[in-house]
């Protein structure tokens, strides 16, 4: 253990060398693959006193997370989400440097998605209906498929028919980039932040996901300027007081509340993939993750096809304009089991993160230093005893019988609910603005699925191992099931 002062600020630990004569590149280059280990050691060392991590770019301060409440509504203009998340892709090199001071993507989330949540949610039915036997193969007999894939490809045209509309959301170059930008971009931050910054300039240009970074958001700028004419279009003849058809999308909310720097086409371009950044791959994970847990624990799978069954018998379901918002409250087993497969397995392992925009002093007098970054130990929390009963035991009906113990329970324990024991989706003012879609997509895509197939593991495979990537989390993309058409009860 050692210790830094940083600026102004008292004296933090430095949480992960094995000795003292361990060099702090071997700890930073060990935090890279090793990162859950030596976060658990810190939080159980520490438990209630701020310590640091070395991720080989930047020295993250954990916080205990008894300071969780006092900073919930912290304004951005003091502790930023937004800054913590774009500066892990390295902006300057990805070239998205520009989001850092517009919140037009926010906003849209917002005031566009989240008031008119119901009416997006039948966008993703639409989605589901055209791509289900084009995307999924059918097999009467057991038959071995990729099924990360699989969800990708129905994740990405679901946000596409949000983000920008049909017919783009079923355009293959659109899909490819809404699918492939996301890992391009990781790659490309990943591999830049294991070298100094002075590297970079050499660095990045020997990184092919790079190339086809640039690649995709040429093309991405080139769809938008045919979707940008268009809108412009409509917009023109409504003025001369013709009627025109023109489908709800974040685009076009985009383009009518932006300023004038935010919507040029180059500006565009690049901000529809960031929106697929931020949704496509972790809601694609989030929902293998689900699948892979049930085929862990099967037994499971005929307790949820009871309320799923009863839900897809609803006639209303297959009606044109269905609320799905209210079909979806069927699915109170279900959410319990997303939410526990989200508490296994959240998209980082240290979160919520914020990056110190002014000089912040907690109330018991710890000033946390402008420049860095902060975060919560929110995985581990969740598997502190004092936090949950039995928190290594995974119990699919967790929240669901908390949800049920008592009236004033009912609404809260959800999978989409920031809650101090479950921080998926981050805690406070600066929450995940896409939760409510993520979270529900999640339960439409996964109650098909088991609806209509049986799934199971490869013969002689279990649940395939998360992998880690600094505090990030992954699946082993080599992993796959094995599907049929329903037989089963």
């Amino acid at each position: 253990m050692f210790l830094i002062t940083l600026g102004q600020s008292p004296h933090f630990p430095i949480h992960g060398y094995r000795s003292i004569f361990e060099p702090t590149w071997l700890l930073r280059a060990r935090f890279t693959l090793h990162s859950r280990e030596i976060i658990r050691r810190g939080y159980e060392t520490f438990k209630d006193k701020l310590f640091i991590v070395r991720r080989n770019d930047v020295d993250i301060i954990v916080l205990p997370m008894k300071y969780l409440e006092e900073l919930r509504f912290t304004p951005t203009s003091r502790l930023s989400a937004k800054e913590a998340q774009i500066r892990n892709i390295v902006p300057q090199w990805t070239g998205l440097t520009f989001i850092l001071k517009s919140n037009l993507h926010v906003d849209a989330l917002n005031k566009k998605l989240s008031p008119r949540l119901g009416s997006f949610l039948g966008y993703i039915k639409d989605e589901l209906d055209y791509a289900w036997e084009k995307d999924i193969p059918q097999p009467d007999d057991w038959a071995v498929v990729d099924i990360q894939s699989i969800v990708q490809k129905l994740v990405a045209r679901s946000w596409a028919r949000i983000f920008v509309g049909n017919p783009t959301c079923k355009d293959e170059e659109w899909l490819n980039i809404s699918v492939n930008f996301s890992i391009n971009t990781f790659i490309t931050a990943v591999v830049l932040r294991l070298f100094p910054p002075w590297m970079h300039t050499f660095v990045v240009y020997l990184l092919p996901s790079r190339y086809r970074m640039i690649q995709q958001l040429a093309a991405s700028k080139r769809i938008m300027s045919r979707l940008m004419a268009k809108h412009e279009d409509n917009k023109n003849r409504r003025a001369r007081g013709e009627v025109t058809m023109e489908e709800e999308t974040l685009l076009n909310w985009m383009l009518d509340n932006g300023t004038a720097e935010e919507t040029t086409i180059q500006r565009m371009g690049t901000l529809q993939c960031i929106m697929t950044l931020a949704s496509i791959h972790t809601t694609s994970i989030h929902i293998t993750n689900i699948l892979f847990d049930m085929c862990a624990r099967p037994e499971w799978i005929p307790i949820l096809r009871e309320e799923i069954d009863d839900a897809y018998s609803d006639q209303d379901y297959n009606k044109p304009h269905c609320n799905i918002k209210k079909w979806l409250r069927r699915f109170d087993r279900l959410d319990s089991f997303q939410m526990e497969a989200l508490r296994f397995n959240p998209p980082i392992l240290l979160g919520p993160q914020r990056i110190v925009m002014k000089p912040y002093t907690l109330q018991d007098g710890i000033t946390l230093p402008v420049g860095f970054r902060v975060a919560f130990p929110g995985y581990h929390h969740t598997f502190d005893p004092t936090t949950i009963s039995d928190p290594d035991v995974f119990d699919p009906m967790r929240s669901y019988r908390k949800r049920k113990s008592s009236p004033s329970e009912t609404k809260k324990h959800q999978a989409a609910q920031p809650s101090t024991s479950n921080l998926a989706f981050g805690y406070g003012n600066q929450s995940c603005p896409g939760r409510y879609l993520a979270s529900a997509e999640a339960k439409m895509v996964v109650a098909r699925l088991l609806h209509d197939f049986d799934i199971q593991f490869l013969p002689g495979k279990s649940r395939p191992q998360t992998w880690y990537a600094d505090e990030n989390s992954f699946i082993d993309p080599r992993a796959k099931l094995m599907i049929r058409k329903r037989r089963s009860g």
